[in-house]
């Protein structure tokens, strides 16, 4: 059976409402993701470490009752769990403080098994973490080796702004090994001092990834791909209670389509034909868009059963292209 590995961080998200706290939920950028394609029914497991202490034991518990494995995840003895502040605006768009004793950093990790046509999601920080970089660039060129199809979000935030010179040379060996890229316009700012997608894919990305998509908050979502394809789509309204994990979400979703449609590595060397792109944008936009009615950072369980239940008649699916 396919299989969907994340690698990244884990935190616990302390969120607030005009100053005061209104929500604590297990968190981190690709766990987010994995948790949603967890309650949307698809097989998965994830590659990291918790802290030493009671949210240490309750993450590792919350990725459990969500379906994903957690054989790969290490609980180092003299570790506490990284802590997200986020705060909430008019806009109920968030605004994070982080608290995390890097000196703590370290992966430690017997690869999983790893077969052709697995998907594995990587990115934020923890993708270009150079007191890490050794063990997730072993993962990436294993996984890559092995016929995995790789989704990378950059999720590169601006507290991280001072050290850009520095990651580069990971930043650019992660577009590499990707095959699909997605970044927020908020991450290319950052890293480039560019907003305008085709100047974002045709000088920084489309070197290394053929495969690129942008998001811009509430602004169209812009697709870069194989075939020359370029296109736009226009975000579905939703109710917004928090934006916190919207851009996990929209990875989530994006995989789930990827899984759902059976697009295989063998697909991918093809390229994908536009109408499967609606569909997988589609999908993207609509975990992104659930997410975002409540202040959990992933679609909730009764929309994942829905997932679940709906991908259940259409496997393999671009062998009728």
């Amino acid at each position: 059976m396919r299989k969907v590995i994340g690698i990244g961080e884990t935190v616990l998200d302390i969120i607030f409402k005009n100053e005061q706290p209104i929500g604590a939920v297990p968190g981190g950028s690709v766990f987010n993701g994995i948790i949603s394609l967890g309650r949307a029914g698809v097989n998965t497991s994830f590659i990291s470490e918790a802290g030493n202490d009671r949210v240490g034991k309750n993450i590792i518990k919350f990725l459990k009752d969500n379906h994903v494995n957690t054989d790969e995840m290490h609980v180092y003895p003299e570790s506490k769990s990284p802590i997200s502040l986020a705060f909430l605006d008019e806009n109920n768009e968030a605004e994070y403080l982080f608290y995390k004793d890097h000196s703590h950093d370290q992966l430690e990790f017997v690869c999983p098994e790893v077969n052709r046509d697995d998907i594995v999601m990587f990115g934020s920080y923890y993708a270009v973490n150079p007191v890490i970089r050794p063990q997730v660039l072993g993962f990436l060129d294993y996984a890559r080796n092995h016929g995995a199809i790789l989704y990378y979000d950059v999720n590169f935030r601006p507290s991280h702004k001072n050290e850009v010179m520095k990651i580069t040379p990971n930043l650019l060996e992660n577009l590499e090994y990707a095959d699909f890229v997605r970044g927020s316009v908020d991450d290319f700012r950052v890293l480039y001092n560019k907003e305008d997608p085709d100047k974002i894919f045709n000088a920084e990305v489309s070197f290394y990834c053929k495969n690129f998509i942008c998001t811009n908050g509430v602004k169209n979502v812009e697709l870069r791909a194989t075939r020359g394809i370029k296109k736009s789509f226009p975000i579905i309204q939703t109710n917004t209670v928090s934006t916190i994990g919207a851009g996990d979400n929209f990875n989530a979703g994006f995989v789930y389509g990827l899984m759902r449609y059976g697009i295989t590595r063998e697909a991918l060397d093809r390229g994908l034909p536009a109408r499967i792109w609606d569909k997988v944008i589609h999908w993207a936009q609509m975990f992104a868009a659930n997410c975002c009615q409540s202040i959990d950072n992933s679609i909730s369980l009764e929309f994942g059963a829905q997932m679940a239940e709906d991908a259940k008649g259409e496997k393999d699916t671009y062998l009728e292209w």
